[in-house]
């Protein structure tokens, strides 16, 4: 009996664990900052929000960068650190942002 508490305990703890640890924005919604200052972090950063959604607990910035370029964004809700940058290189593909461009 004291054996399948045990691995009742494993699995019931492991989900959580690996949730959390891919989950980069989990914060309780009274730690966020508001949609407007999302807003004005992109207009520093000479972004045009198309739109300002959340996905896996982070904010996500779709717009365009100050060269025209579609990017979307991923913004850390409380500290509105800027997670990552996906850029549209316009046949289709995707890079991150520190990723090389040439990786054929």
């Amino acid at each position: 009996m004291r054996l399948v508490l045990t691995i009742l305990a494993f699995v019931a703890a492991c989900p959580v664990g690996s949730a959390m640890a891919d989950d980069e924005c989990f914060v309780p919604m009274a730690d966020w900052k508001p949609r407007e200052a999302v807003a004005a972090l992109a207009a520093q950063q000479g972004w045009t929000v198309r739109r300002i959604k959340i996905d896996d607990g982070c904010y996500e910035i779709d717009g365009t960068d100050a060269q025209g370029q579609q990017i979307e964004a991923t913004v850390h809700p409380a500290t509105l650190e800027i997670l990552e940058i996906e850029h549209n290189d316009g046949d289709g593909r995707q890079r991150r942002e520190g990723e090389s461009q040439n990786d054929d």
